[in-house]
């Protein structure tokens, strides 16, 4: 395994859980590209191998670790391996998840303590085990793969919001507490639109029909651009990716009652196609989607003719300075030139 002195002064040592698929994945590459060496942590090892094959093809340096992130002690450990074989992680990114697609009264209490103990508590211990390392070298990033659904809950998506929101409120306090530290470790979160990834194949889904992100719909790769951006700049403390973020976010803060009728209304439709939902479909709940038939599912899901490559809002809020100086100096230009 290559070190990072091997490698450069300016290649990271990145940890990204739930790298298997989707928006882990697209991180995962995008690190890679720019010459990082990758820790892939997540329970498929299928998945975890052929994420680990596309980080070598991008010019990163991959380290796959199978690993439920429920597990704290196997967490952990994973952290551990990352130090010895590719050297001090700088940063580490939580992304890990599972859920239901179901109505509240069709969803276990298990799979309730299920989907916290993943999506949650997941990113605690991911960021327990980062902090452990961290913070005695005063150094490293956190980012936190966020949702609009941090601060909105929708219908069918009840353990999915509750473990998003709560992860919000953890991040808040953590970001409080390595302020009032005066800490050189910085915590972000990245609040997400409706991405393509194959969650929607591989969560545990009770709907009639097949499950489907309410658009507009991102490709993984805007969420991954997004991602990075904020380990090199995690001071600042979230950011939005996507026009629909900001919508949701900003009207549940002025018409939120408005908004579950609305959702009342709209939520289950937009959630499903109108194909029926096929018998025996994977669920990465209680173990792996990947199986044992060597599966793939990859960083993308099956919209890719739906989903948009860009976000000009995305784009926008991480050049928000320039922006800002740009038309500050357009201003002072008009106003010099304008007739007296």
């Amino acid at each position: 395994m290559t070190g990072r002195a091997d490698r450069g002064a300016r290649a990271k040592v990145v940890v990204v859980t739930g790298a298997s698929g989707g928006i882990g994945r697209a991180c995962a590459r995008r690190f890679a590209a720019r010459g990082d060496a990758v820790a892939l942590l997540a329970r498929g090892v299928n998945g975890l191998a052929a994420a680990a094959a596309e980080v070598r093809a991008a010019g990163g340096t991959a380290l796959a670790i199978p690993v439920d992130v429920a597990d704290f002690d196997a967490v952990d450990r994973a952290a551990t391996r990352v130090e010895q074989e590719l050297g001090p992680i700088d940063v580490w990114v939580n992304d890990a998840f599972t859920s239901v697609f179901a109505p509240v009264t069709e969803i276990s209490a298990a799979e309730f303590r299920r989907v916290t103990e993943v999506t949650y508590l997941g990113y605690v211990h991911g960021t327990k085990a980062a902090l452990a390392r961290m913070l005695p070298r005063d150094r490293g990033a956190v980012v936190q793969v966020g949702s609009a659904l941090a601060y909105r809950g929708i219908p069918l998506q009840s353990a999915y919001c509750a473990a998003k929101h709560a992860i919000q409120g953890f991040q808040d306090a953590l970001r409080c507490e390595l302020l009032h530290e005066r800490s050189g470790v910085a915590a972000t979160m990245v609040q997400m639109p409706a991405v393509n990834t194959p969650q929607f194949d591989w969560v545990l889904s009770r709907l009639p029909r097949r499950a489907q992100p309410v658009p507009p719909i991102y490709q993984p790769e805007v969420a991954a651009r997004a991602v990075v951006y904020a380990a090199d700049h995690p001071r600042r403390r979230e950011y939005w990716v996507g026009g629909s973020t900001v919508a949701t976010i900003a009207a549940n803060k002025v018409i939120a009652g408005l908004l579950d009728r609305y959702l009342a209304r709209t939520g289950y439709d937009s959630q499903q196609t109108a194909e029926p939902r096929p018998a025996g479909q994977a669920a990465n709940l209680w173990r792996p989607a990947d199986g044992a038939e060597g599966r793939d599912f990859g960083a993308h899901g099956r919209f890719d003719r739906r989903a948009h490559r860009r976000s000009p809002q995305a784009w926008l809020s991480r050049h928000a300075r320039a922006v800002a100086l740009g038309a500050a100096a357009a201003g002072v230009v008009w106003l010099a030139r304008r007739p007296r």
